[in-house]
């Protein structure tokens, strides 16, 4: 579906800041929170891999998945902290310094051992992202126009977990494709993508397949992603998961995204979401809502 999302409201201006202060604010008013849903899907995928896995977040904005996955801080607290409206007059360069601080105070012993790369088309946001050490190492590229760079190549040699949490539909089969062929294991390779229910997964799930990657959609772990921002954007979306065969009453035609959950693993291995009550018990562990709860 060539349109699907068209009818997306446009926040690519929250992506162009050197800090993170524009992004929560417009995505906070709207609910925004699929990132504090999917940290306990990552977090199981972790247990389950052997060793300590590098792991990629594609579309990795101001690295919030990295700042959950790293430190003690809630999503909630990462969102009042930015929208915060007594920082709104600081510069850049002072919210920078002081959220390297507060990141650093609240480092977990599992975020030290972890190597988080980033990868965004948003310069500003990955430099913002690697300067408060959220990332281990991040590239403004865009893998739907063009290989990775030299440096992006040898950099996702050694990812084991790949993290994707709104990024499909802004890239695509093509993008998951130019990374799995610079893994050097990508048979063994694990992902969690949460994908909004207007767009089709299978063309990324078929590229996945030829990679011997099995890709399951798991029903009891999607979620809420945002409000629509007017009436119109509620209407498209209405219109696209439609169009798919799919329902909107009672999810999109109640006001809200909704985002899939797609994870992937090796083909002959077990998924490690058999028990769901040990994701939700590490959801509520962390002060996370459990995923597929408002």
């Amino acid at each position: 579906m060539a349109d699907a999302g068209s009818g997306k409201a446009d926040f690519t201006d929250i992506y162009t800041a050197a800090d993170p202060r524009p992004y929560f604010r417009a995505l906070t008013p709207l609910g925004y929170q699929v990132p504090r849903h999917a940290l306990p899907v990552v977090e199981t995928v972790l247990a389950a891999v052997s060793g300590s896995p590098t792991v990629l977040d594609v579309c990795c904005s101001y690295g919030i998945n990295a700042a959950l996955l790293r430190t003690t801080a809630a999503y909630d607290e990462l969102a009042a902290r930015h929208a915060d409206p007594g920082r709104a007059a600081l510069p850049s360069v002072e919210v920078i310094a002081a959220d390297t601080v507060f990141y650093a105070a609240r480092l977990t012993d599992t975020g030290r051992e972890l190597r988080i790369l980033g990868l965004d088309a948003s310069a500003p946001a990955v430099g913002y992202a690697t300067a408060t050490g959220l990332l281990d190492a991040g590239f403004a590229e865009d893998l739907e126009t063009a290989d990775p760079s030299p440096a992006l190549a040898a950099a996702l040699r050694g990812v084991g977990v790949v993290v994707c949490t709104g990024g499909v539909g802004y890239v695509g089969a093509t993008t998951f494709a130019r990374i799995l062929r610079a893994v050097d294991r990508p048979d063994r390779t694990r992902l969690v993508v949460y994908v909004l229910r207007v767009f089709d997964y299978t063309p990324v799930a078929d590229v996945l397949a030829g990679f011997g990657l099995v890709t399951e959609r798991i029903p009891a772990l999607a979620c809420r992603q945002r409000r629509f921002a007017d009436a119109a954007e509620r209407a498209a979306a209405c219109r696209d998961v439609a169009a798919r065969g799919l329902d909107p009453v009672g999810r999109e035609a109640d006001g809200w995204y909704h985002a899939d959950c797609f994870v992937s693993r090796p083909a002959g291995t077990t998924s490690p979401f058999g028990a769901l009550a040990a994701v939700r018990a590490g959801s509520q562990r962390r002060g996370q809502a459990v995923a597929g709860e408002p």
